[in-house]
């Protein structure tokens, strides 16, 4: 006799999986995914999930494991993640830039049972193995099954072929988690967010709105899938849809501009550093980028002038996704009309997403006044995994709380000051280095990218600092920089050095480390007082 709790979470479940199960019922024949392989419709993607979900259910997974997964973007990473889903398992996607040290404590505080890991990551991970005893299955994609001692290993293709593809029916609850989102940490170990079906579900479905996406979309897939911001801002809304993904291994300006001409891309989502690339390109070879409508950019602002130089190029619109791993990570998105009448904000709260701004003493403040920016969802991450001292502090009275800083304006558009950790503290004011970094995009073509920070100094307490990257063919010098700088800067805003380098330290969705910045130029004015 059925299970009539299973038959009745089976009829009502809010599950990530069921996005896709819908859209391949809704446009079977319709292509799903595109990378470097495969050309997938919905059927054929839905199908793959499925197989993968039993040949994982043959090894005895069961809803509430984790399972891992290293890899860089393919069509393995979505399958996996999806097949968790179907089948209740928490998928812990791993940023491949960590350190050992770093991968060892994820795969071990994560309680992970097994990885799914790309075969050029295998040597990576095997590094790490002395230190995760409860791994003990690796499923290598593209690869041959390691030879382990007690491990179990397997390919990727073994998994799943021979196995059914009908659809594996298990109880699985809202509120059950689908991942584990480990965020960087700086001074202390990563912290894992801990996302359920329900929130990512519902901001899937949210940004889907937000962009306007619908089945006719063709979307790029190019900043790391273990990210949220390509994973559930982008990916999953579009399978919701039944868009199409275009994969791409990493960012390659020739590459991108190529796949727009020559699939009609619609949608890109990029960086703004890699918008700049790709209207250099333009410059120097104009090329058929009409199919395009929306070009959507995060994790660091773009100044007026190059979205007016994007709009022209591209034709096409403009708009920011802001928010956190801990929101899945939508909270605020600026729409294509605002782009460039509030230069300088972050948008309006995303779709089930309610904003306030509060004060130390945890009062709500009122438009106009700056404080830190507080967050009531579902959205939101149910809790921080195995920490419910940092779950406490982030939940404290009845908000969950960003550590970010900033306010409302008179029409409800959110501006971002800067991370808490990011303001400086100079002479008795504080600074946001965000807006630092603003006026010197502003001042100056050549800057290529800029991140602003405070270093130690005997007079100042902090010293502004800019770390600066010329654009090619620019020749910048810092006095004449610092000059064009004040025109838009309050002295005391102003940096008091600006050390021009050629790389910087990046996280693996393009985010300046700030950071190791910090540490690598601390004794910058040790030697005087500037």
């Amino acid at each position: 006799m059925p299970d009539p709790g299973l038959s009745q979470n089976l009829i009502s479940r809010v599950n990530l999986g069921d996005l896709l199960v819908r859209s391949a019922a809704r446009s079977p024949n319709h292509l799903a995914v595109v990378d470097d392989v495969f050309r997938l419709s919905y059927r054929d993607l839905n199908s793959w999930v499925n197989r993968t979900a039993h040949g994982l259910a043959a090894l005895g997974y069961c809803r509430g494991d984790a399972l891992a997964l290293m890899s860089t973007n393919r069509s393995e990473f979505l399958v996996t993640y999806f097949a968790c889903a179907k089948l209740g398992l928490v998928c812990v996607p791993i940023n491949l830039f960590w350190r050992q040290s770093e991968l060892a404590y994820v795969l071990d505080h994560a309680h992970a049972r097994g990885i799914v890991v790309e075969q050029a990551s295998v040597e990576q991970l095997c590094e790490a193995l002395p230190e995760t005893p409860r791994l003990a299955e690796i499923i290598v994609i593209d690869g041959t099954a390691p030879s382990l001692g007690e491990r179990r290993g397997l390919t990727f293709d073994s998994l799943q072929g021979g196995m059914p593809d009908d659809e594996p029916e298990v109880f699985v609850e809202d509120r059950d988690p689908i991942s584990y989102l480990y965020t960087s940490g700086t001074t202390s170990a990563p912290k894992g967010v801990v996302s359920s079906h329900l929130a990512v579900y519902l901001e899937s479905l949210g940004s889907a709105l937000e962009t306007r996406f619908t089945a006719a979309d063709r979307v790029s897939a190019l900043l790391p899938l273990f990210h949220t911001a390509q994973l559930n801002a982008i990916a999953t809304p579009a399978i919701a849809v039944g868009a199409t993904i275009f994969i791409l291994r990493g960012f390659d300006a020739e590459r991108l501009i190529e796949l727009i001409e020559r699939d009609r891309l619609t949608v890109t989502f990029a960086l703004p550093m890699m918008y700049r690339a790709v209207l250099d390109s333009l410059d120097d070879a104009p090329r058929d980028v009409s199919s395009l409508r929306l070009a959507i950019y995060a994790m660091a602002p773009m100044p007026a002038h190059e979205l007016v130089r994007g709009m022209e190029k591209l034709g096409c619109e403009f708009s920011l996704m802001f928010g956190q791993t801990e929101l899945n990570p939508l909270s605020a998105y600026f729409r294509p009309a605002n782009q460039l009448t509030h230069p300088g904000a972050v948008g309006t709260p995303s779709v089930n997403v309610q904003i306030a701004i509060m004060d130390g003493e945890g009062r709500l403040l009122p438009q106009g006044q700056s404080g830190e920016i507080v967050y009531r969802s579902p959205q939101v991450l149910s809790g921080y995994l195995s920490n419910p001292e940092a779950t406490a502090a982030a939940f404290a009275g009845g908000w969950f709380h960003s550590g970010d800083s900033g306010h409302l304006d008179a029409d409800g558009i959110l501006w971002f000051a800067d991370r808490f950790k990011d303001v400086i503290k100079t002479g008795g004011e504080n600074v946001a280095s965000i807006e630092v970094e603003k006026a010197l995009y502003a001042a100056d073509p050549g800057v290529a990218e800029v991140a602003v920070i405070g270093l130690p100094h005997e007079r100042w307490g902090e010293a502004i600092t800019a770390v600066v990257i010329t654009k090619a063919g620019h020749s910048l010098e810092e006095a004449d920089l610092l000059a064009k700088l004040r025109q838009h800067l309050s002295p005391y805003k102003c940096p008091k050095r600006i050390v021009f380098t050629e790389t910087m330290p990046k996280t693996a969705t393009g985010k300046i480390q700030k950071a190791k910045l910090r540490v690598e130029l601390a004794d910058l004015y040790l030697a005087g007082k500037v």
